[in-house]
This record gives structure tokens, sequence and C-alpha cells, in this order.
């Protein structure tokens, strides 16, 4: 059998990484490789509805098929945000039950400063201050106190300084899960988008009440508040593209 032969007869029993392989050993072994009718068995193990059909072929090379949609999409790069924190402004205000327990106005940098460990904290709760996830916090001073059973509800507006509107990130959402063990009590809403962007909807925006107990097991002493969009934006970049995108008003 000669040499040519014998590669047609192994490259089909080859997968796509080892027959890829093949085209650098020398220009035969490519020629050879390249030829469509081993990239479209691999396409038939991938896709077999594509391969059904002897009349009608893609509208592409069955290599360039394989290779276009087999391997997963690496995540790219952002382009730089429009935004920035100096550009913005947030505005948050906390109510137990209908008395209003906490109410300021924030600066964007202020949000990207880190709230200071101290000596004692419990592990979980310095884990989750120290953790990799991109989250914006703001230590509460002078601290306040939540009792257990209260209603604690919170509102977030953020407003931008380059066009003077605003937009809404919580519209008074219940702290109805309290983590104990992890000292944070934890609120949610769906961000509003604009209607340029129709099809982005279900992300969160999420509010934490950091918490101590002074050796009170009713009482839960707060020092401090964090605002994070985890389901979805995971860095400064993308937390700036995602406000970019909110209905401003």
């Amino acid at each position: 059998m000669m040499h040519g032969e014998v590669l047609k007869a192994l490259f089909p029993l080859l997968d796509a990484k080892d027959l890829a392989s093949s085209m650098q050993v020398c220009k035969q072994w490519r020629d050879t490789a390249r030829d469509d009718y081993f990239w479209k068995c691999l396409c038939a193990k991938r896709w077999p509805s594509i391969c059904k059909n002897p009349s009608s072929s893609p509208p592409m090379t069955y290599h360039k098929l394989y290779l276009t949609f087999s391997k997963r999409i690496q995540r790219r790069t952002l382009l730089p945000p429009r935004l920035s924190f100096d550009d913005l402004e947030f505005f948050i205000d906390i109510w137990a039950e209908d008395v209003i327990i906490f109410s300021e106005a924030i600066q964007g940098p202020v949000l990207k400063t880190k709230i200071p460990l101290e000596e004692g904290m419990p592990n979980l709760l310095r884990f989750h201050l120290q953790g990799s996830d991109y989250r914006m916090t703001i230590p509460v001073n002078p601290r306040f106190d939540v009792r257990l059973g209260q209603s604690v509800s919170v509102s977030v507006l953020v407003g931008r300084k380059d066009s003077n509107k605003i937009a809404q990130i919580v519209k008074k959402s219940v702290f109805d899960y309290i983590d104990r063990s992890a000292h944070r009590a934890l609120a949610f809403d769906y961000l509003d988008f604009s209607p340029l962007h129709p099809f982005i909807s279900g992300v969160r925006s999420w509010v934490s009440l950091l918490f101590t107990e002074e050796g009170n097991d009713s009482l839960l002493n707060v020092f401090g508040v964090q605002l994070d969009f985890c389901d979805a934006a995971n860095s400064e970049d993308e937390v700036l593209w995602l406000l970019d995108m909110l209905d401003w008003k």
C-alpha cells in the first residue's frame, strides 16, 4: 500500500486534535489531512444531522465548520467602559419597619474601598471580605442595630454626573434571608435595563448587611453595606458596563 493510501486509511480513525496535529508533520500529511472527507467524518460524530442529507452541504467546508463550532469560545476582553466610578453617586436608604435607619449619598469611588479586617472578626466573615468576587462595600459609621423579626428593607438609586440622569438598582426590597453563620443579611432586586438592550433580563442586584452579634442573639449590629451584581458582573469594568445599560431617566 502506498504511503498516501496508508494516511487515507488512518486519518478517519483520528480525533480532531490528532488530525489537526498531523497537519504539522509535513506538507504531504498537511495536504492529505485537509481533505474535507476526514472533517466530515468528525462533523458526523459531533452533529449527525448536518451530514444526513447527501444532496446538501453546509455553507462552509466541514474543516471550517468543525474548527469554528467545536471549540469553546474564549471570554472576550471588554472594551474600556464609558462610565467610571467618578461619574456615579449612589443613594442608599434602609428602613426598619417604616423608620429610616440608614440614609446616605455615596460617591462612586468610596464604594471601591475595602472594609478593614478587625481583630476577632469571625473566620467566615473574614473570608467573605477577602474573597475574589467584586463587591462594592461601605463601612457604616456610626453602626446601627437591627432586631431579629423586624422587617428591614432597602432601596438603591444611582445617579450619573455626566448626564444628570438617575437609574434604579433596588426598589425597596426586604432583607428576607439572614445567614447568621456568614454574618450577612441579603436583599435583592432585578435590574431594569434600557429598551436599547431588550434581550438582557434576569440580572439581580444584591445588597448585604454585614453584622456582628455582640453577645445578644436577638440583635444584629450592622457595620457595613455591600452592593454587588455577581450574577453577571465580577470586575470593575463589568460592573460599569452593566450600570451603563440601565434604564436611565
